[in-house]
């Protein structure tokens, strides 16, 4: 049993020395290589085609961590035009409330004026009856007074027909007091046609001035109505351009997203092959570890049983 263990160990030692032998042998030839390419200038294709890749690797590297730092600074960006863009919604909302509420205010005035409208054209109305009423009393008034007169004719003519037995003084007395009495009702028309007048060129004005205030009015109604609509449809374009952006920043967003995932998988996979190169050489390690107590458990045997050859029998 000895002898068999002893032969099998034997045959693993004559394989392992064999492959030793190799692996001395390529470690040799791939010194000299090494050496060849230290000496020669252009070297070796493959050490420049494993440079080359190196070099490729690292600017696909550099490349990444570029590509990863404009998406934070773009992200970034997007960040604080939406900020922006939130910023101005709140003012454009604001602007809003106050046209709102200047409108509002504006309608609150044009009720008012044509509250005031409404009560100056009835009163307008209330001095044209007036004045109607005042010129049928003046036309009643001048009629009584062409009566009178008509009357006061008829007597100076019977006074002239019929022998009076006047005296002269009496005559031009009475006729001093009719002429007084005419002029005081001449007086008497005529101021009050003037007060008339006057009342109804001041309604007229007043009339006028109504009128002119409802056209401003009107006017500044317009303005309004035509400011609301600029503002109505300034807010549909900003919603418009507000949406525009978020859809492009969202869809830039995602596309910063995906790359940023696309890094992170490749970012796992170089952890996984990171991780597997180093399992490997801790395997080597152990194999080489293993080797070697096996070569010295097989130096101790062959030394052990040398001397047990060289000892004498006896």
């Amino acid at each position: 049993e000895e002898s068999l263990q002893m032969w099998d160990l034997n045959k693993r030692l004559e394989a392992y020395l064999a492959r030793v032998k190799f692996l001395e042998e390529e470690n040799e030839g791939l010194r000299a290589e090494i050496q060849s390419a230290k000496g020669s200038p252009a070297g070796d294709p493959w050490r420049a085609k494993y440079e080359e890749e190196l070099r490729a690797l690292r600017a696909a590297l550099d490349h990444a961590f570029r590509e990863k730092y404009a998406a934070e600074l773009a992200r970034d960006n997007l960040y604080e035009e939406v900020q922006h863009v939130k910023s101005r919604c709140q003012k454009e909302q604001a602007a809003r409330e106050e046209a709102k509420k200047q409108l509002s205010a504006s309608k609150k005035e044009l009720e008012e004026e044509r509250r005031a409208q409404i009560w100056l054209k009835e009163r307008a109305v209330q001095l044209e009856k007036e004045v109607e009423a005042l010129l049928e009393v003046h036309e009643e008034e001048k009629a009584g007074l062409d009566q009178e007169i008509a009357s006061f004719s008829q007597s100076l003519e019977s006074f002239r027909c019929v022998p009076v037995a006047f005296q002269p003084v009496e005559v031009e007395d009475y006729s001093k007091r009719l002429s007084e009495i005419w002029r005081g009702a001449v007086e008497t028309y005529k101021t009050e046609v003037s007060q008339l007048e006057r009342s109804l060129c001041q309604a007229k004005e007043s009339l006028w001035k109504a009128v002119e205030d409802n056209q401003q009015t009107q006017l500044q109604l317009q303005h309004l109505e035509k400011d609301l609509a600029g503002l109505k449809a300034r807010k549909e374009m900003l919603e418009e351009s507000l949406s525009r952006q978020w859809q492009e920043q969202r869809g830039e967003a995602e596309k910063f997203q995906l790359a940023i995932e696309a890094l992170e998988q490749e970012k796992q996979t170089l952890r996984v092959q990171i991780a597997q190169v180093l399992e490997d050489r801790q395997q080597l390690m152990h194999l080489k570890m293993s080797l070697s107590l096996e070569v010295a458990t097989y130096r101790t045997l062959l030394e052990a049983e040398s001397t047990r050859l060289q000892m004498p029998p006896g």
